[in-house]
């Protein structure tokens, strides 16, 4: 698979990354089966998939155990990149930035993922009631400790159901520009598919214009652009998209011709609808890497072929012409 720069650091990962939540988080509980998700994993490094997208919130704390047990046997295949900065208490999730705080939690990441290094540490939301270069100095003295190799943010303020528009992408800027005063950042990590662009029109510019590295959370619109999903089918109600406005039976159907139109350029290509989307989402730049999440080894699979797919002229085109994505995010 073609390896690509995260930054920088300078840290080579494939072209393809594998995003863990769905093993252990925000998707249907009666469908993540341990062993399948460690299925995924190993079936992903072997396509040369190397960066592992996690966050000790995912569960909490049994996605970063799940991997732990592959990194046991393949930790030299592995990029590893895990997230600090929010707790899932009974009644919600709460941001907390403490810098004595970030220091436990990355030495309890260290300990779940059986690893004496974490590659890339994202600071998974900023705490507002802590400066963000104060959480992110006792992450840059991680990386000093040799506990930690790069530092990485995630989009501010994003959460599901929530459109990840102008306002989101400046206040992520925003913040970028206060903790790369205090280390550089090494990668963002922010939502952008074909029906969810907006990345494109500043944040993406502005990781280029540093050499930061982008990582394409959401590539495939959480499971809709690889034409799976049938409209009026449902979800079970841990499901986040069960709550999603776009994933009402209405705003599927309505948002059909996006698949559709995918699904044409994918016969072309003797690929799938997924592959394309990703496809279109490695060229948008050397410096993106689409991070697309599965718990399951065929899927994950599936995604990693797309780093085989080269798309032209005319199927850039065509993607361009797409009807945008109907429906609202709130």
């Amino acid at each position: 698979m073609e390896r690509r720069t995260v930054g920088s650091a300078a840290l080579e990962v494939g072209a393809i990354g594998l995003g863990c939540m769905p093993m252990s988080w925000a998707y249907t509980a009666s469908q993540q089966y341990g062993e399948e998700s460690l299925r995924a994993v190993h079936t992903a490094l072997d396509a040369g998939v190397s960066l592992l997208d996690t966050a000790d919130m995912y569960g909490p704390f049994t996605n970063e155990l799940l991997l732990g047990r592959v990194l046991k046997e393949r930790r030299a295949d592995a990029f590893v990149s895990t997230k600090v900065g929010l707790l899932v208490g009974e009644q919600h999730i709460v941001a907390n930035g403490r810098p004595s705080y970030v220091k436990r939690a990355c030495d309890a990441s260290l300990r779940r993922l059986g690893t004496d290094v974490i590659d890339l540490y994202q600071l998974h939301r900023a705490d507002p009631e802590v400066p963000v270069e104060e959480t992110w100095g006792a992450m840059a003295e991680l990386v000093t400790a040799g506990k930690v190799r790069s530092l990485g943010l995630c989009a501010v303020g994003a959460r599901a159901g929530r459109r990840p528009g102008a306002r989101l992408h400046d206040a992520t800027i925003r913040q970028l520009e206060r903790v790369q005063q205090v280390f550089p950042v090494s990668a963002v990590e922010a939502e952008l598919s074909v029906w969810s662009p907006e990345a494109l029109d500043a944040l993406l510019p502005w990781c280029a214009a540093r050499g930061v590295g982008f990582l394409a959370a959401m590539p495939l619109g959480n499971g809709f652009l690889t034409g799976t999903l049938t409209p009026g089918e449902g979800f079970e109600p841990d499901d986040l998209r069960a709550r999603h406005p776009r994933f009402t039976a209405e705003m599927m159907a309505a948002n059909q011709p996006i698949v559709a139109g995918l699904r044409r350029i994918a016969d072309r290509h003797g690929a799938t609808p997924a592959q394309i989307a990703l496809a279109w989402v490695l060229t948008r730049g050397r410096h993106v890497v689409p991070v697309p999440g599965t718990k399951r080894a065929a899927w994950a699979a599936e995604n990693a072929g797309a780093a085989g797919v080269r798309l032209g002229e005319e199927d850039l085109r065509e993607i361009a012409e797409l009807p945008a994505g109907v429906g609202s995010w709130e």
